[in-house]
């Protein structure tokens, strides 16, 4: 009986505590226009395993345009490759998850067609 009352006495207290949800990591999002018109996003947020998920993307409303992209992460290049906007948006995105060392991250994005256009997006995390 004794072994049933202490049981009960702590779910009444396990009850009465507040519950605590994990906090909400903070999703960062930046957009803006390109120098020939289009248009950039880029957003990044942190995710568990201790990386960040980064994503620049770029609407050009035109089909089959190629572009030379480069992200980096306080200076330091973690992609570099070339993307041609698709239909039915003519637009491209680059995913990626890279490293999330700790304290503040400056994130930009860097995208540059052969005629000059040039797209540049930056962010802190």
């Amino acid at each position: 009986m004794r072994k049933l009352t202490v049981m009960i006495a702590l779910l009444a207290v396990a009850a009465a505590l507040p519950s605590v949800a994990p906090a909400k990591r903070p999703e960062v999002l930046r957009t803006g226009t390109c120098s020939n018109g289009a248009d950039w996003k880029l957003k990044a947020k942190p995710e568990d395993g201790g990386r960040l998920e980064v994503e620049f993307e770029v609407d050009q409303n035109v089909n089959g345009r190629r572009w030379t992209v480069t992200i980096t992460r306080d200076g330091a290049r973690v992609f570099r490759g070339v993307r041609t906007t698709r239909p039915p948006s003519g637009s491209f995105s680059v995913n990626r998850r890279i490293a999330n060392p700790a304290g503040q991250d400056r994130i930009v994005g860097v995208a540059r067609t052969a005629r000059g256009a040039v797209c540049r997006g930056a962010l802190s995390i």
